[in-house]
């Protein structure tokens, strides 16, 4: 007998599509607060041969420490600021010294001369003697002020992101009025500390500017290459914290741009991330060779860009002869060649003190 064949299963209705709310289509972007538009601040003559003459001492104190590492005087790791000094000068002169935070990875030279700290115990601190900021104990990568509420110097990638986060705490805690800079690189935009960071941040709505200085190759490898977002401005959007891109070669764009920013954090509004596009002339350190790049493109960043040669031409501009600027680099070598001698004639540390400073007895 034939088997009768086998009846088709009822077609499945299909589903009407599901209405897409408005919270659903609205992109995480649209729910980003926007910051306001910031203008190049205007400085007159006499703050901008100020501000110009704190990049010309970042770069001539650079250049010696890359001579007194050549000669065997500074060892172990040592990362130049040669190139970036309109980041530095241009944020932090926007900041009210001794009251805001400022913490930084291992580049960390530059931070601490535009935050008005003594170059003399700076370069004796590089160089391993007692007289350091540090008593010679941190060198190049791990210098420390409290009395100028500068915190590091850290070696860790992305490490300081969470402390500076402490600090940002502190300074809500105890309802002081300050800010935390905290600093990090392109390089360390990838690590997920500083997505923990932020997350807390936006949350408490912390006294927070984060900055990333972008210098485009990390310890080697392009942005483009080592990111899947290279527009780190955006880093923060999905914690909603707002960003902006910042030329970090023009020094007053870097001032204007931070003005914004602080009246932005100091109105209980949160935290900002600034991506300052900036560059390093040197390698990543000493010892890096720079290979990845060609000489060609660091000298048009040098003829084209340069945030000491561009203010310098802003001075001239305003009336100042090159006569004027050539006693302005000679003042500031000298005081360069005065921070080397102190340095080379302090002594080092008693050999007691690697017993110091190791565990906070008195609570």
């Amino acid at each position: 007998m034939a088997k009768k064949p086998a009846s088709k299963p009822a077609a499945k209705k299909k589903a009407a599509p599901r209405k897409k709310t408005a919270a659903a289509t609205s992109s995480s972007s649209s729910r980003v607060p926007k910051l306001p538009a910031y203008k190049p601040y205007k400085a007159d003559k006499k703050e901008l041969l100020d501000l110009y003459e704190q990049m010309l001492l970042i770069r001539r104190f650079e250049e010696k420490a890359g001579q007194l590492y050549g000669l065997g005087l500074i060892g172990g790791f040592c990362h130049l600021y040669i190139g970036q000094e309109a980041v530095a000068v241009g944020l932090q002169s926007a900041l009210n010294e001794g009251h805001d935070s400022v913490i930084t990875g291992y580049r960390d030279h530059g931070h601490m001369l535009a935050y008005g700290i003594d170059p003399k115990v700076i370069m004796a601190e590089l160089t391993g003697r007692a007289a350091g900021i540090s008593k010679g104990k941190g060198g190049s990568m791990h210098m420390f002020s409290v009395e100028h509420k500068f915190y590091g110097g850290h070696g860790i990638v992305g490490a300081q992101v969470s402390l500076g986060t402490g600090l940002g705490f502190a300074h809500k805690y105890r309802e002081d009025g300050g800010v935390c800079m905290a600093y990090f690189g392109d390089g360390a935009a990838n690590q997920g500390q500083v997505y923990e960071s932020f997350n807390m941040a936006e949350l408490w709505k912390l006294p927070m500017v984060f900055v990333v200085e972008n210098n485009q190759y990390a310890m080697g490898t392009s942005v483009n290459r080592s990111s899947a977002e290279d527009q780190l401005f955006r880093r923060g959007e999905s914690f909603r914290i707002p960003g902006v891109q910042v030329n970090g070669m023009d020094l007053l764009e870097v001032r204007g741009a931070a003005e914004m920013a602080l009246k932005w954090v100091r109105a209980g509004k949160g935290p900002v991330l600034l991506e300052l596009k900036t560059y390093r002339y040197r390698g990543h350190s000493m010892s890096d060779p720079a290979k990845y790049r060609s000489r060609e493109e660091v000298q048009s960043m040098r003829e084209k860009s340069d945030a000491i040669e561009q203010t310098k031409n802003q001075l001239i501009k305003m009336g100042m002869t090159e006569d004027d600027l050539k006693e302005a680099d000679k003042k500031i070598r000298k005081i360069v060649a005065e921070a080397a001698d102190f340095a080379e004639s302090s002594p080092e540390p008693e050999a007691s003190e690697l017993y110091t400073d190791v565990l906070v007895e008195d609570y």
